[in-house]
């Protein structure tokens, strides 16, 4: 092969990860679209399938189109898109009292992927990164147990990001909140946090419990 046919090569290759990049990103953005739009209400904060959804892009997506895809979700609800929780969308929804929750969406996917990207990046605890798949393969004698463990360290992992994202949107939830309605730590917590804790702590495991599988599918 020329240099010439290697270059032309590597580049269709290029695109070709790019538009699956982008085919990923628009995917998650109607995911996330999706769920917003099954609400129930409970109180001012109504209850809705978006943290499943953006725990599940955190841990199947790369870093880079995570945050693209709550960006890009963030951008079409502001500018009138109906991608919110009522199917609503316009700048009007960006200034009401639980907007807290949708810049803590974005802060908190920023934080969750880098988590993962440093873990990933740096250490073999991920049962599905490259180093941990190569250790695996050099030890032919690697018992159960071992992988075993490596999967809980790996599932551990991804439910620890998915949780540093959860306290993070309640976090600034809870600040948004607190501004709007003029009200105490105390009374935001209790509004915004309390009701959905056990919920929200069983959805993160069964986003991780599901991006698990669908990362194994699609090679991610």
């Amino acid at each position: 092969m020329t240099k010439q046919d290697s270059n032309g090569t590597a580049a269709v290759a290029r695109g070709g990860s790019r538009t699956r990049s982008l085919a990923f990103v628009g995917l998650t953005i109607a995911i996330v679209a999706v769920s917003a739009w099954i609400t129930v209400p409970l109180g001012p904060i109504p209850f809705t399938l978006q943290m499943f959804a953006v725990a599940f892009a955190i841990v199947v997506l790369q870093p880079r189109e995570a945050v693209a895809a709550i960006a890009g979700y963030l951008l079409l609800g502001a500018v009138g898109v109906p991608v919110f929780s009522g199917m609503r969308g316009g700048v009007g929804v960006l200034a009401g009292p639980t907007v807290g929750f949708l810049w803590g969406m974005l802060l908190g996917t920023v934080a969750g992927v880098a988590l993962l990207h440093a873990v990933r990046t740096h250490t073999s605890w991920d049962f599905h990164c490259a180093r941990a798949r190569k250790e695996l393969a050099a030890d032919a004698g690697a018992t159960p147990g071992k992988k075993a463990a490596l999967f809980l360290r790996s599932f551990g992992i991804e439910v620890a990001a998915c949780v540093l994202f959860t306290a993070i949107s309640y976090l600034c939830g809870m600040v948004q909140y607190m501004a709007v309605a003029q009200v105490g730590a105390d009374v935001a917590f209790a509004t915004c946090v309390a009701p959905f804790i056990v919920v929200d702590a069983l959805k993160i495991v069964a986003a991780v419990m599901v991006a698990q599988q669908v990362r194994a599918v699609v090679g991610r």
